[in-house]
């Protein structure tokens, strides 16, 4: 077993944790199967949020009777001190706790502090003294916003995207983490579904010894191979190195990661997915990507009102409506059966 700990937290848990963002798709019974069996197999840390729709929920029926044997990290997207303690008490309520043992920030257009007239950062103080949260932590897709809150000495953990398709300055982000004795939590470890091969996100991952990548969970055969990992971590071979070249020099770049902070959009485009169908449909299976409601969805695109808000609030600084507007036209070529997909490669 590979162990990683959070930084200051000193929580040490396995190298696997459990993202629950996807659980809200499947029923209560089958989250409660899943949850319950990734504990069972040696997942102590479990990571969902407020704004996960019935995630909270989910694992508070699944595993209440098993709370001082795990983790739980959650999140509020509040941006005010009001809503910040009516988030906290619903978490608390629904995952059938007394305590959070991490409370983060969930991607805040800016780094809270103490004395910035918000009265965020003070609230989590006061429900750190009342015992309610262990530890502090916020997330973010914007890098500026994530050195902040390093530098800022502030926070006990940082969740921010990591995997294989990181830059540079990704990289550093980690390590800046680690001399400051800061937890380093990895989402989209999978980049969005777009890389496929999670034995080589695992290996990449396994080399920086303070990250705990957060796997998105929602079918048993997902669970099972990061369960196999647990007992059989898989090493970064030349096969793996390979593969890993490969998808830096294909995916590497401005693409869209999925995050979905551009939603709604106002003239009903799912534009988290849209604006990587190009990717989709050469990475995965593409019969649901081309069926009748798949084709409505990308056809959606032709309503854009070129009111660039999904652009602003784009954290990677996206041009959202350009790469839109070049992922149909490649969407309508693969209709046409003028490019291949990931079917006839």
């Amino acid at each position: 077993m590979t162990t990683v700990t959070l930084g200051s937290t000193r929580i040490t848990v396995d190298k696997n944790g459990f993202g629950a963002l996807p659980v809200q798709r499947v029923s209560m019974e089958e989250a409660a199967r899943l949850l319950r069996k990734a504990y069972a197999g040696g997942i102590t840390f479990f990571d969902t949020a407020r704004a996960y729709t019935d995630s909270e929920e989910k694992i508070g029926r699944a595993l209440s009777d098993i709370r001082g044997h795990i983790y739980i990290a959650t999140k509020t997207m509040s941006t005010t001190v009001e809503g910040f303690w009516k988030d906290l008490e619903t978490s608390l309520r629904l995952l059938k706790t007394d305590h959070v043992d991490i409370y983060q920030f969930h991607n805040p257009s800016f780094c809270p502090k103490p004395g910035d007239g918000t009265g965020l950062y003070e609230a989590m103080l006061e429900a750190k003294a009342q015992g309610k949260i262990l530890h502090i932590g916020i997330t973010n897709h914007r890098l500026s916003v994530a050195r902040e809150a390093v530098e800022s000495g502030l926070y006990e953990t940082l969740q921010f995207p990591f995997c294989y398709l990181c830059s540079e300055k990704d990289i550093e982000l980690v390590r800046s983490c680690k001399s400051h004795d800061m937890g380093f939590i990895a989402m989209k470890s999978l980049s969005g579904g777009l890389i496929t091969d999670s034995a080589a996100a695992y290996a990449f991952a396994a080399q920086y010894d303070n990250v705990l990548p957060i796997w998105g969970i929602q079918k048993e055969q997902e669970l099972d191979e990061f369960l196999h990992y647990i007992q059989k971590p898989p090493a970064l071979t030349k096969e793996l190195q390979a593969l890993i070249d490969k998808d830096r020099k294909q995916l590497c770049g401005s693409f869209c990661r999925g995050c979905g902070y551009c939603m709604p959009c106002p003239a009903g485009i799912e534009i988290n997915n849209c604006a990587r169908m190009s990717l989709l449909l050469r990475r995965s299976p593409s019969a649901s990507h081309l069926s009748p409601a798949g084709q409505e969805k990308m056809m959606k695109i032709k309503d854009c009102l070129h009111c660039n808000m999904c652009m602003s609030h784009c954290p990677y600084g996206l041009d959202t409506p350009a790469l839109l507007a070049r992922n149909l036209k490649d969407y309508e070529e693969v209709l046409a059966g003028k490019v291949m997909t990931a079917d006839n490669f």
